[in-house]
C-alpha cells in the first residue's frame, strides 16, 4: 500500500497563494482608519478620476482631489483601478460616445482603437498623445464623457462604499466588545 504524499500539489499551492493574497487584502481593508464618510468619499473620488481619459495621471488626480475634499487618499488611489487593462476599452469607448453625443457630433469609435492599443502596450503617455493628436473636439468629447461617466459611477460607489465601511466599523466595534 502506497503512503499518501503529504507535500502540497500544484492546486493546493495555488489555493495557499490565493488564500494568502485574500488574507492580506482582508487585513489591509480591516486596518483602514478613518470615518466611513472619508473612506467612501475617497473611493468615489478615485472612481471618478478612473473614468476620465487622463490615464497617466489618475492616481495623482485622485490623491489631489482627496486632499482637497478631505477624503481618504488610500481609498482614492485604490478607486482609480476601476480603469484597468480589462475595463480600459469600455471606459474610453463610452467616455468618447457620451461626450460626442452631448457635444452633438457623430462619434467614430475608430478613434478609440489606437488609444486602447497604446494602453495595452503599456505606453500610457502615447495614449494621451493619441487623444490630444485627434483634435480639439475629440479631446473635449473624451473629457466631457469621462466626467459624465465619472459622476454616474462615483455616485453609487459612494453609497455602496459608505454602507461597506459603516458595516466594517460596526464589525470592528462588536469584535472589540467580544474580546473584552
Amino acid at each position: 500500500m502506497k503512503s499518501r504524499n503529504t507535500t502540497n500539489t500544484g492546486r493546493e499551492w495555488l489555493k495557499t497563494l490565493y488564500g494568502r493574497r485574500f488574507r492580506s487584502l482582508y487585513l489591509e481593508l480591516t486596518r483602514l482608519r478613518g470615518h466611513p464618510h472619508e473612506l467612501a468619499l475617497g473611493m468615489a473620488v478615485g472612481i471618478f478620476c478612473g473614468m476620465t481619459p487622463t490615464i497617466p495621471f489618475h492616481t495623482i488626480m485622485a490623491v489631489s482631489l482627496a486632499l482637497a475634499f478631505k477624503a481618504s487618499k488610500i481609498t482614492a488611489a485604490a478607486g482609480v483601478w476601476i480603469c484597468n487593462p480589462v475595463t480600459v476599452y469600455f471606459v474610453y469607448k463610452y467616455s468618447y460616445k457620451i461626450g460626442s453625443f452631448i457635444l452633438g457630433f457623430a462619434h467614430n469609435t475608430k478613434i478609440v482603437a489606437p488609444v486602447v492599443e497604446a494602453i495595452h502596450r503599456g505606453e500610457l503617455f502615447s495614449a494621451a498623445i493619441e487623444i490630444l493628436g485627434a483634435g480639439g473636439m475629440v479631446v473635449a468629447a473624451f473629457l466631457l464623457g469621462g466626467v459624465v461617466l465619472g459622476v454616474i459611477c462615483a455616485t453609487p460607489s459612494y453609497l455602496i462604499s459608505l454602507y461597506f465601511f459603516k458595516a466594517l466599523v460596526s464589525w470592528h466595534k462588536s469584535r472589540k466588545l467580544s474580546k473584552a
